[in-house]
């Protein structure tokens, strides 16, 4: 199950190349194909080409990424299912 630590999680998406997000936590990792943020809403993952975390501000929850988007998956945190139903999907 996600956290939920009562603060607002919003994204916003302009254009397929400016990414906002508010909630943010953490930031697990980022390169040029993925940005992988933890919010209080779960983790959130960024993928995409020519991504840059632009500006990061964990105290004040928000993050902003520039690049062509291509898809945003919120992660699941509880891993369900054996590990063949995990491996395959």
């Amino acid at each position: 199950m996600a956290n939920d630590n009562g603060g607002p999680h919003r994204l916003s998406l302009e254009d397929r190349q400016h990414l906002v997000l508010t909630g943010v936590t953490d930031v697990d990792s980022f390169d040029e194909t993925a940005v992988l943020l933890r919010t209080n809403r779960g983790p959130v993952s960024v993928r995409g080409e020519g991504l840059q975390l632009r500006s990061l501000n964990v105290e004040g929850g928000q993050a902003a990424v520039d690049g062509t988007v291509t898809a945003i998956v919120y992660e699941d945190t509880v891993r369900r299912g054996g590990f063949l139903r995990r491996l395959l999907g």
